[in-house]
């Protein structure tokens, strides 16, 4: 019996409680319950140094980079900040280039599901910007992105998610990313069958 497809999910933010990151986890469940094994990485938990070329690798960004290559699908998750990623999320990608020597290098052959979370509206911002990320990686980014936007009309002041609907649709992602995972395994590409793709976009709440 083959191995279930390894989901890991990296992200947040280096505040507490982290509304980024709570969404994140909230996705890792729908991965869960479709059948993947998971792994959440907190970007506050991996206390990563600035990256630099010229140093060599610490043992923060050599397990982020282990990690990731060991995975079969990625979900990525950042707050957004002045229209962009957090730096702390841009300072992760930047140490993944360690996997440019991998075989496959980089994120090759692994879907990636986006979210973010937004005090404003304007949390495809950041997407886009992850979007550009994976693409120069060599990821696949799925098309199914979450941008929740206000996030103080849907977490608490604890940062507990408190809209259904919210969490069904970072589930669906969750689900959306373990489905293109297991086709990836069987078939070695991912496709989108009409009908498959769905707004995503929690705008106009």
């Amino acid at each position: 019996m083959a191995h279930p497809v390894l989901v890991v999910g990296m992200g947040g933010s280096l505040r507490t409680p982290s509304t980024s990151l709570a969404a994140l986890r909230v996705a890792i469940e729908g991965a869960a319950a479709a059948g993947a094994d998971t792994e959440v990485m907190s970007l506050s938990g991996l206390d990563l140094p600035f990256y630099t070329p010229e140093h060599g690798i610490p043992p923060a960004a050599r397990f982020l980079a282990d990690t990731i290559h060991g995975a079969d699908a990625l979900l990525w998750s950042s707050p957004t900040y002045h229209g962009s990623v957090s730096g702390a999320f841009k300072n992760a990608v930047d140490w993944l280039t360690i996997l440019a020597d991998r075989d496959p290098p980089y994120l090759s052959n692994k879907p990636v599901g986006m979210l973010t979370t937004a005090g404003g509206v304007q949390g495809l911002q950041a997407i886009n910007s992850m979007d550009f990320i994976v693409r120069a990686l060599r990821g696949w980014s799925v098309p199914l992105v979450i941008a929740v936007p206000r996030s103080t009309q849907v977490f608490d002041p604890d940062a507990n998610l408190t809209d259904p609907s919210v969490a069904a649709q970072l589930r669906g992602l969750g689900a959306e990313v373990t489905r293109a995972a297991l086709q990836f395994r069987a078939e070695g590409t991912c496709d989108y069958a009409e009908g498959q793709l769905h707004d995503g976009v929690l705008g106009g709440r």
